[in-house]
């Protein structure tokens, strides 16, 4: 039951968060926005990786009522998922990045190392699910005795 919950929470995260980076960044093709440069190859499996990677985390969130809650991961996630935003987004059409360093700016600095905040993005969130089960199983073990109360 507990499997089939997370399943299904970490399934309806991953589609969400798909839509929320994929609609505003134009990967996902709307009337709403038109992405003013193309969709490069790379910005198809990051945004999917991000995706799937904060459902997955979003699924270990929900609780198994016998054991104690885990430590929360949760600062690592959200910043992980909007460096993918911003990893996969347009770089001209980034309002924060071109009021920043401009339109030249956001096309000559930005956009090349785009590919770096993918990764970094990618990263915290692996880092972040890693740091989730370690704490999950940590928790379903138990306290390990110190010397103070092995007698």
């Amino acid at each position: 039951m507990l499997l089939a919950r997370r399943l299904a929470i970490g399934g309806v995260a991953a589609i969400a968060t798909a839509l929320v980076v994929g609609i505003p960044t134009g990967i996902i093709q709307t009337p709403w926005y038109q992405r003013m440069t193309p969709v490069l190859w790379w910005n198809y499996p990051v945004w999917a990786a991000s995706a799937l990677l904060t459902g997955a985390l979003v699924a270990t969130y929900v609780r198994d009522p016998a054991l104690p809650v885990p430590a929360t991961q949760g600062g690592k996630t959200f910043l992980g998922s909007v460096l993918s935003l911003f990893a996969v987004g347009c770089p001209v059409c980034n309002k924060l990045v071109v009021m920043a360093i401009g339109v030249s700016g956001a096309l000559n600095w930005f956009a090349p190392i785009q590919p770096l905040l993918a990764i970094g993005s990618l990263g915290l969130l692996v880092y972040a699910l890693w740091a989730r089960r370690r704490a999950a199983l940590a928790c379903r073990v138990g306290p390990q005795p110190t010397a103070s109360n092995a007698r």
